[in-house]
């Protein structure tokens, strides 16, 4: 039997060929996507990682250091090391802000490490060039996609610190570069007051007449002294000993310490069903449209065919072909259109994803449903087609 869609494809294969790069764009566009959710989910699951924790302790009755604002005292970490389980425990500070290099900003997550070895809590777990941060003051390691390189000198707040480091994938979950600096530092960028608010704190106080009582001496200086100390911490990292269960240790922090903590798979479940979740009903919302666009085109385009060649169509049948043989071709061509397009969506998809600026994961598993989904989009987008096709009189191909 004659095959009308091959025959079809080659009479007029620029228009197919250019219809299925126009479509194979739109798949590649789709996939990608689905890429930009998984690098989300994935950029959620290496903060979790990079943090080489097994609990955060944070304030109670907040989410934690990522989803919102927590604050400790940082002496608190002293006592969490006291409680049994536990192997070590770090403080560590978090703040998402511009970071100055030269005459651009960064955008970055600047974290407020203890200084030491990768073992600790919340140090880079490696590096790709230079030495982890060894000083109290004026040290960073920063992450390779934020563009910095070693030597680079950056501006936080009114301080400036020479990049000693450089490490990859150390990213929050919003996809943005992380910077570690001292804790030390990261506390006075974090919490301390620029020098305006400092004067005009100290007015406040000295005009308050609690505080200049004579039987009180000393007392407002004290006030003033507290003013300018920074002993805040956004959290407490936690590593337990071996064999020990994380569940009965952050049981026991809860109940010793009146303290928040969370594991690891509650705080996978933080970020990705709280933090990331509106992002990812928009990405799902931007899949089924690009679905039903991509079913409205291939509808189109194989009608569009199909009303082009109803003289031959009408032949076939004059000739004695049976409905299914015709409808065959018109599904073939269909499925032709979606492979083309497919195939030219995976390669677009994948060549372009390493240009976003979020991070594109590109999985296998998605590219075979993704397939899949073309396939039936296809057939379900070719019903019109063999329905015009079905209603072609014989008649035609003598009449006309």
């Amino acid at each position: 039997m004659i095959s009308l869609a091959g025959r079809d494809i080659r009479h007029a294969w620029g228009k197919f060929v250019f219809t299925g790069v126009g479509l194979g764009l739109l798949i590649g566009v789709t996939l990608t996507m689905a890429g930009v959710y998984r690098g989300m989910v994935d950029d959620a699951k290496v903060l979790l990682d990079n943090s080489r924790a097994d609990l955060w302790v944070v304030q109670q009755d907040t989410l934690g250091p990522y989803a919102e604002p927590s604050s400790l005292p940082d002496d608190l970490y002293r006592g969490i090391l006291g409680m049994p389980g536990v192997a070590r425990a770090a403080n560590v500070t978090y703040l998402t802000m511009q970071v100055g290099h030269g005459d651009r900003d960064v955008r970055a997550m600047v974290v407020g490490v203890v200084p030491g070895g990768p073992g600790e809590p919340g140090q880079p777990g490696y590096l790709i060039a230079g030495r982890h941060i060894t000083r109290s003051h004026y040290e960073a390691v920063a992450d390779a996609a934020s563009g910095l390189a070693l030597g680079d000198r950056i501006r936080i707040r009114r301080n400036h610190y020479l990049v000693v480091g450089l490490t990859r994938r150390m990213v929050s979950s919003g996809g943005d570069p992380m910077v570690f600096i001292p804790l030390k530092d990261a506390q006075e960028a974090q919490f301390l007051k620029d020098n305006d608010a400092i004067v005009q704190q100290r007015r406040r106080t000295a005009a308050n007449p609690a505080f200049n009582r004579p039987s009180v001496p000393g007392l407002l200086e004290a006030v003033i002294a507290s003013q300018n100390t920074n002993s805040s911490v956004n959290a407490v990292l936690v590593q337990v000993r071996p064999g020990e269960s994380p569940e009965e240790v952050a049981a026991a922090i809860r109940r010793w310490k009146r303290l928040e903590v969370y594991t690891r798979a509650q705080m996978e479940e933080i970020l990705i069903g709280k933090l990331i979740a509106t992002s990812a009903r928009q990405i799902g919302m931007f899949l089924v449209i690009l679905a039903i666009v991509s079913a409205a085109i291939v509808a189109f385009i194989i009608y569009t065919l199909t009303l082009g060649k109803i003289r031959e169509i009408a032949v076939l049948k004059l000739l004695g072909t049976r409905n299914r043989t015709i409808a065959g071709m018109i599904l073939q061509q269909a499925l032709a259109l979606g492979v083309l397009g497919f195939v030219v969506g995976k390669i677009a998809a994948t060549f372009w994803a390493p240009a976003f600026p979020k991070y594109v994961l590109l999985v296998p598993g998605d590219a075979a449903r993704g397939f899949v989904a073309v396939v039936v989009i296809c057939v379900l987008s070719s019903i019109l087609a063999i329905r015009a096709a079905l209603r072609v009189d014989p008649a035609e191909a003598i009449g006309g």
